[in-house]
């Protein structure tokens, strides 16, 4: 592994039921139980699924046109059955316009080939989801 690979966050408690998750650069993103307005950790997945994708299709389409629209719907059903929570049906929409012109028909052309190849290739947490990827979870000498 590079010393480039390597990925984390770090998420404290801020109160009962609530979190912040802060990244190596100091970002920082609250989350919660659903309580109140803060996002759930399901919401925060579903989010990083689309959010993913999103990244890429955009990268790919508005270097051809910028877009009028673009927004990415991330649904799922959580279950629990016989092996736990989790989410299944999971699903990304995209809805992208883009303005008339040239750059804006090449932009609509390449789009479909954009979200496969994201969801193929390159969105590393809908590969890591789809290919599964074992957690590990322990607990440090206090």
């Amino acid at each position: 592994m590079s010393e480039n690979s390597a990925r984390s966050v770090t998420v404290e408690r801020t109160s009962t039921g609530h979190f912040v998750a802060t990244n190596s650069c100091g970002g920082t993103i609250s989350f919660g139980t659903g309580s109140d307005s803060e996002f759930t950790p399901v919401e925060l997945l579903l989010a990083a699924l689309g959010g993913c994708t999103a990244v890429d299709v955009d990268l790919a389409t508005s270097r051809h046109a910028e877009p009028a629209a673009f927004s990415v719907e991330v649904s799922g059903n959580k279950i629990n059955d016989e092996l736990g929570n989790r989410l299944t049906d999971l699903a990304v929409t995209f809805s992208v316009t883009f303005p008339d012109g040239e750059g804006a028909d090449r932009a609509r052309a390449i789009l479909p080939r954009a979200v496969k190849t994201s969801h193929d290739r390159l969105c590393t947490v809908s590969r890591t989801v789809e290919i599964g990827t074992p957690v590990t979870a322990t607990v440090e000498d206090a």
